[in-house]
């Protein structure tokens, strides 16, 4: 009898600890017990607030961190470094001063097995795939946020990976920037089909990018929620359904939270801060 290896993500048992200088009692335990499957081309959200582990696994499944107990997998095969089967974009567009737009994304193909000819080719294609058709020969500040932020989006997918990692991209940006960033992440996973994982602390995100939310317990970090999103795409946020999946996700943060009259949390909790800006939630300390 043979068995077909998991097509996807697999994460078994995976625990990861820091060491604390100066702490005698032990390395602080970060991540605690992890297991989840992520099927192949499937959108994750992985929701939490700032201290709960969620970007430490991201780095662990992009292989940029061995050091921790349990399996992570992808496709079968175990994680062991980074890949270029694994695209990786940060917060920090992290783009390369000195070279042009078109300049970075080539970077990335500096050890891909193409002729010049070919990474040219695939560098305009995903030029034009982000929508920066104009701005290949603009150097990062010359750029807008959000155009950098496009660059590095491009960059993470030159390589054609299975999988593109996502640690809060757009976090820096501004509202409406960012709406329009996850409207052309959402069409770009749409066309490319790979699997995505998206780092997040912003609920609505979360919800409107995500086929699952995975919601983060923090200190040590574990999954508290896995919550299916059953709607259709685009989806729309003042859609009533979306709203009470909202407002489900938020349940699981809200319970253990305690404010004072001004809104500071009580007793380390966290505090759930709406921001005016259409809509947008947050979790924050």
């Amino acid at each position: 009898m043979t068995t077909t290896a998991f097509e996807g993500i697999r994460i078994r048992g995976v625990s990861k600890r820091y060491a604390q200088q100066g702490d005698a009692s032990g390395a602080l335990l970060v991540l605690d017990d992890i297991s989840l499957d992520i099927a192949r081309g499937e959108f994750i959200s992985v929701l939490g607030a700032s201290g709960c582990g969620k970007s430490t696994l991201l780095r662990l499944v992009a292989g940029l961190d061995s050091d921790y107990r349990g399996d992570i997998s992808v496709d079968g095969e175990r994680v062991r470094d980074t890949s270029l089967e694994r695209g990786i974009v940060f917060q920090d567009h992290r783009l390369f001063p000195w070279l042009t737009a078109e300049q970075n994304i080539l970077a990335a193909l500096r050890n891909a097995p193409l002729s010049q000819k070919q990474k040219r080719k695939a560098v305009a294609e995903h030029v034009a795939l982000v929508g920066l058709e104009g701005f290949e020969n603009a150097y990062p500040h010359q750029l807008s946020g959000g155009m950098a932020q496009r660059v590095a989006i491009a960059r993470g997918l030159v390589n054609r990976p299975r999988v593109l990692l996502l640690d809060e991209p757009f976090g820096a940006l501004d509202a409406l920037t960012r709406g329009r960033l996850q409207n052309e992440l959402q069409r770009i996973w749409q066309h490319e089909r790979i699997t995505m994982i998206l780092v997040t602390h912003d609920v609505d995100e979360a919800i409107y990018l995500g086929d699952r939310v995975i919601t983060m317990a923090p200190r040590p970090g574990r999954v508290k929620r896995i919550a299916p999103i059953d709607l259709p795409r685009p989806r729309e946020r003042g859609d009533a359904r979306f709203v009470q999946l909202r407002e489900q996700i938020l349940a699981d943060f809200t319970e253990r939270t305690a404010s004072d009259a001004n809104g500071t949390p009580r007793d380390g909790h966290r505090a759930i801060v709406h921001e005016p800006r259409i809509g947008e939630w947050r979790l924050a300390w």
